[in-house]
């Protein structure tokens, strides 16, 4: 893709601001944790493994900002300021993934190690997050790939591509890999209510030139029963061990629809995504954001004042309405059990 939505230039992490888009391309220097902190509850950086990218960066500047004198003070200081970040949203597992990841690098730190040695190591630690994920982005494309081929559509919720990894996506990398060889046009919910299907989604398939069409989220049923869709691919921000999958709300809908007309639907997300302490989806903590969110669109008030709303940011896929779920390691299938086990074995033998 032309465009980086996370990258470490001059010293410091910049992020594209997808609240800006598609209007505008704006990149955000981040100097210090509680811009990181902002920037991820306001969304200007979204996306389970770009927000854990970007949350490994924002500790590192959130520590140096900070200047720790020794190595105690600079363990204890990573260790508050991760506790900090992880404050930001609840729901994608990647956030808290990748900040365990730091703080254990900084925790098992030997007693002569020098600060700025430290710095140099958590620094390396998150360009490190920040490189595995573009390496497995690929993977997933490539795993997925195959899953779309004779598919004259495909139909896929929110935005999972590059605007919200590191790399070129999860459902999105299997869809321009499969794009590579086989011609389809593309469906994307609008998503409802902050539009990451039009702003986002329709944006970078653009970008990519391949044909899109842009759809009311309500309207995905009635592209089904015309027969214009053969494969729905989405992505996650929490996979419990049973292979129930949070993802934005709507998508929940989107998957019993596919059900009804017998059209496969997806998953596609990394295993930093799985999370394995969680028995089933009725476990995942679901953020809930600000009635504005709804009650407002385009700045304009569009319901009455005072009006009374629940906002749920995602939902939860039950796993027997799921086709597969598309990682690094492969596509895994039902019993889903049995096949995330599996693919964490397959994963810590790599």
């Amino acid at each position: 893709m032309p465009f980086k939505t996370i990258e470490w230039k001059n010293n410091t992490v910049r992020l594209l601001d997808q609240t800006l888009l598609p209007n505008e391309v704006k990149y955000l220097p981040i100097a210090d944790e509680k811009a990181m902190w902002e920037a991820i509850r306001m969304l200007r950086v979204r996306g389970a493994p770009a927000i854990g990218v970007a949350a490994a960066y924002g500790l590192y500047v959130g520590v140096a900002r900070t200047k720790p004198k020794n190595l105690k003070a600079f363990k204890r200081t990573v260790e508050k300021v991760a506790a900090y970040l992880a404050t930001s949203r609840p729901t994608a597992v990647n956030l808290f993934w990748a900040l365990k990841r730091c703080v254990n690098v900084a925790s098992l730190m030997c007693e002569d190690t020098t600060v700025s040695a430290a710095h140099a190591e958590l620094l390396a630690e998150a360009k490190r997050i920040h490189a595995e994920d573009f390496q497995t982005c690929e993977l997933i494309g490539a795993h997925g790939a195959p899953l779309l081929t004779g598919c004259n559509g495909v139909i896929t919720h929110c935005n999972t591509g590059a605007l919200a990894t590191a790399g070129m996506g999860t459902a999105l990398a299997v869809i321009l890999k499969a794009a590579e060889k086989t011609c389809f046009t593309v469906f994307a919910d609008e998503t409802r209510p902050l539009l990451q299907g039009a702003r986002l989604t329709a944006w970078e398939l653009q970008q990519a030139g391949v044909e899109t069409r842009l759809i009311c989220d309500n309207m995905a049923g009635s592209v089904m029963k015309r027969g214009m869709v053969q494969a729905a691919i989405v992505g996650a921000d929490r996979i419990a061990a049973n292979g129930d999958a949070a993802n934005k709300v709507g998508t929940m809908p989107l998957a019993i629809v596919c059900q009804f007309y017998k059209v496969p639907f997806y998953v596609a997300a990394p295993l930093s995504t799985f999370d394995l302490k969680l028995k089933s989806g009725d476990e995942i903590p679901i953020e809930e954001r600000s009635a504005e969110e709804i009650t407002t669109f385009g700045g304009r008030s569009v319901a009455p004042r005072g009006t009374q709303v629940f906002a749920p940011a995602f939902d939860v896929t039950p796993a027997k309405l799921i086709a597969g779920i598309v990682t690094e390691v492969g596509v895994l299938r039902p019993p889903y059990k049995r096949s995330i086990a599996a693919a964490f074995h397959r994963k810590g033998r790599s």
